[in-house]
């Protein structure tokens, strides 16, 4: 028993010890901490700047974004990409790709589509794009070519930012034929 009671006395003083060790340790790590605070605030306020540069240089060389506006309807497909101001880069239709009026508004047209006009950006450094489909005023859903043509937009390399539908709504519309009561049956 008096062993065991040694032991233990000798571990919790050996811990003492360490404990005693780490507390100097720390007191000597923030003492120089204090010392230098002054000296590296202002180094590490020089760098923050200097990141913030690099950071937006990076991204203005390697985000360069563009707006493809896509029209589609049950006859054609169009796809006109424009930088943010609104200039034209390139506009290309259904009938440009293809001589046969009905094959105009399929999905393979409008990939066709898509990629012809997808040459000029990808060489001007756009890499990026914001795509409005746009369908015919007071059609419930889109022509045949508008997913076609955002998915070959993707595979062609550029990254799309945003999707939106800008498809008009009527509301209300312009006066229905039928005269003041109706059509009569």
């Amino acid at each position: 028993m008096p062993k065991k009671k040694q032991e233990k006395i000798e571990e919790t003083k050996e811990q003492e010890k360490e404990m005693e060790r780490e507390e100097e340790v720390n007191e000597q790590k923030q003492e120089k901490k204090e010392e230098t605070t002054g000296k590296k605030m202002e180094g590490q306020e020089e760098k923050a700047e200097e990141q913030e540069e690099v950071e937006e240089k990076k991204l203005s060389k390697e985000e360069r974004p563009g707006i493809a506006y896509i029209y589609t309807s049950s006859n054609n497909t169009l796809i006109h990409i424009t930088d943010l101001s609104g200039n034209t880069i390139s506009r290309i239709s259904g009938g440009m790709v293809t001589k046969q009026s009905r094959l105009k508004s399929s999905p393979t047209i409008a990939m066709f589509v898509a990629k012809k006009a997808s040459e000029r950006p990808k060489d001007l450094g756009i890499t990026s794009l914001y795509v409005r489909i746009r369908s015919k005023t007071g059609s419930p859903n889109l022509g045949p070519g508008g997913h076609a043509a955002v998915k070959s937009l993707s595979k062609e390399g550029f990254r799309i930012i945003n999707v939106l539908d800008t498809t008009r709504v009527p509301r209300g519309g312009p006066k229905a034929k039928g005269g003041k009561r109706g059509r009569r049956v």
